[in-house]
């Protein structure tokens, strides 16, 4: 019960992440974007640390762990804020979404069993993403007062939109495999350090030492929405993950539905009936397969 509230908790949190980190990218960028969310997660990361883990000894595991988490989160997210500058959210999100059942396959990989109804499932969600980055020239418009450069005609963009997207799915996969196990054997608060100071260390300090750090006073709500509810995604992610890893990691990849249906009625997103087909594929073999693995 505590992995499937973890999970629910998670997707409502990341859904939010989703948006507000949507629309900030389009106003300042991806990399201002990541370097203004490190800041505000690293502010609240590191006192949580400090209150609940100063007397941690880190076995040479952790810090190999920590690392790696730091650089698959924070570059998961780059390339996620470049996608979404670029993309349509009902469409990038149910891409990233898949970063579950990549956590799973991991996890699989790593001794977990696997039924054939699991990899059958996996296989229909990968023909979801397929379907969900098929954009036609037509569907490809710019809403009133969106910053983002105009797409190509050529289909191009949007096939770098989803390479994007399916690049941050991956490395976010990775990431949550790392931050069960970290979540496993460290206090809470340490899972949400690691890709804030990579973040903070890698993208928020050279653009500040460099001055190309960017801000407008429209991104601020948006950044601060995003950097909390990053770290509170991270925390609650990992408190589902010491009861089960695969069935917190699906749970919460459910974002993307939750994401889609708000970026339908508040950002008046329209999708074209292939998208609409992946998007369903993806939401029905993500659900199904967190079914499957909570039996």
């Amino acid at each position: 019960m505590i992995a499937i509230v973890g999970g629910l908790v998670t997707a409502v949190l990341w859904a939010s992440t989703l948006l507000g980190s949507a629309r900030a990218s389009r106003l300042i960028g991806p990399w201002s974007t990541l370097a203004w969310v490190m800041l505000i997660g690293l502010a609240v990361a590191l006192p949580l640390v400090l209150l609940t883990g100063t007397d941690v000894r880190l076995a040479d595991r952790d810090i190999v762990n920590l690392a790696l988490a730091g650089v698959a989160n924070s570059g998961g997210l780059l390339l996620g804020y470049a996608a979404l500058r670029r993309g349509k959210v009902a469409v990038v999100g149910p891409i990233m979404s898949t970063e579950g059942a990549i956590g799973a396959v991991l996890a699989i990989i790593a001794g977990d069993p696997v039924t054939a109804a699991s990899g059958a499932l996996l296989a229909i969600i990968a023909a979801g993403v397929v379907l969900a980055s098929v954009e036609r020239s037509a569907d490809r418009t710019v809403a009133a007062g969106d910053s983002r450069p105009n797409p190509d005609e050529t289909g191009r963009s949007a096939a770098i939109t989803a390479g994007l997207a399916v690049s941050a799915a991956l490395l976010f996969g990775i990431n949550l495999f790392i931050t069960s196990r970290i979540a496993n054997a460290l206090p809470v608060a340490w899972s949400i350090l690691p890709a804030r100071v990579a973040g903070v260390v890698g993208v928020s300090l050279p653009l500040i030492a460099t001055r190309r750090i960017q801000l407008r006073r429209e991104a601020v709500p948006f950044l601060v929405l995003v950097g909390l509810a990053e770290v509170a995604g991270i925390a609650t992610f990992a408190l589902g993950a010491r009861d089960s890893t695969p069935v917190t990691s699906i749970i919460a990849s459910q974002f993307a539905g939750i994401a889609a249906i708000v970026a339908f009625l508040v950002f008046g997103e329209r999708l074209s009936r292939v998208q609409v087909a992946g998007v369903v594929v993806i939401a029905v073999g993500v659900a199904a397969l967190a079914a499957v693995r909570a039996t």
